[in-house]
């Protein structure tokens, strides 16, 4: 008798047909499980990889990439503001250190986020303090920045004397070294924070607040008005003109040497005569600077609040010191000009 056709033949059959089938659709479709093997790091991921495994060594906490936010300057509709420099900055403001004459106003009153600019205020309530610049301050976990994730140099543990901080703080930005300042401070952090909030109304500053020494937090606020007065007044402070203009510093941290540059390129220009500055970035804030130059033989304060790109906040300044000079210039001719014209 013959043997019936067995009923798991065509079942295995259909089932290749289906394997084939489900092959061929991998083979086109980008987000089958085909695709989801794991390709060789690229050399950006083994960057990215090797500075967190360093960020985690020293101590610093690391944060996913987020997408860049809007600035307060932004939400407020200031970016768009025109002004006859074309200036890059939401805000700016140059005023006469010697006559307080306001060369140049754009949303002078406007209230922002100041991030680094704090340290300004940082030092100088330091500096008025007198403490000994030659104690020796340690860098502890709770230096360590876990708002914003940022990396630093200086290890914890890290010992370095108040003057070397202050260095740091000024020309660097460098936040934990900053943070430290404030931590050490006689009567503690909390204190610290009440004396920078006391000598900004002492100095007339009502638009400012500070939450913290560094400028880590958005709630450090204040205008181009107030940040004026408060660059006038640290220029009358020779500890930070000197900090907050010095190129370079080296800095020895027992088994290897730090080498720190000034965030703000400027101050290696020759063609730029600079007695005191800062910089300042976080998201919310943009691109910062403050400056007390010489300009055409006028001491100038300069602010520059929420700019969009890393040099265009200096390329801002580079802009007004033109103008500045090209005013200067058309000055005597004016003058004689006047004086030139027939009487009757």
């Amino acid at each position: 008798m013959a043997k019936k056709p067995s009923k798991a033949a065509p079942q295995k059959k259909k089932t290749a047909s289906a394997k084939k089938r489900t092959k061929t659709a991998s083979a086109r479709n980008p987000k089958s499980k085909r695709q989801v093997a794991k390709a060789p790091a690229s050399g950006s991921a083994r960057m990215a990889a090797a500075r967190q495994a360093r960020s985690a060594k020293s101590g610093s906490i690391m944060r996913a990439a987020m997408p860049a936010r809007e600035t307060f300057g932004q939400r407020l509709g200031l970016r768009g503001s025109d002004d006859p420099l074309s200036l890059n900055s939401s805000v700016a403001l140059v005023v006469d250190q010697d006559t307080s004459e306001v060369l140049f106003s754009k949303n002078e009153s406007a209230v922002l986020p100041i991030a680094s600019l704090t340290k300004l205020m940082t030092g100088l309530v330091v500096v008025d303090a007198n403490l000994p610049m030659d104690e020796v301050i340690t860098i502890t976990r709770e230096d360590v920045d876990t708002y914003k994730g940022s990396s630093s140099r200086l290890a914890v543990g890290t010992r370095l004397t108040r003057g070397e901080l202050m260095h740091l703080a000024l020309m660097s930005s460098e936040n934990r070294a900053a943070h430290a300042l404030g931590r050490t401070f006689p009567g503690g952090m909390d204190h610290f924070v009440r004396l920078m909030n006391t000598k900004a109304r002492e100095l007339g500053m009502y638009d400012t607040r500070y939450v913290e020494p560094t400028g880590l937090k958005s709630q450090n606020q204040s205008s181009a008005r107030d940040l004026a007065t408060l660059v006038s007044v640290a220029y009358q402070r020779p500890l930070l003109r000197e900090l907050s203009t010095s190129p370079e510093y080296e800095l020895n941290v027992g088994r290897r040497v730090l080498q720190y540059r000034n965030s703000n390129r400027l101050v290696r220009n020759p063609e730029w005569d600079i007695g005191l500055q800062k910089t300042g970035y976080i998201s919310e804030a943009g691109r910062c600077l403050v400056m007390q130059a010489e300009v055409a033989g006028r001491k100038l304060i300069m602010v520059f609040l929420d700019a969009a790109g890393t040099i265009n906040r200096m390329q801002d300044a580079e802009r007004v010191r033109h103008w500045v000079e090209a005013q200067r210039a058309v000055e005597p001719a004016a003058r004689h000009a006047t004086y030139a014209q027939p009487q009757g």
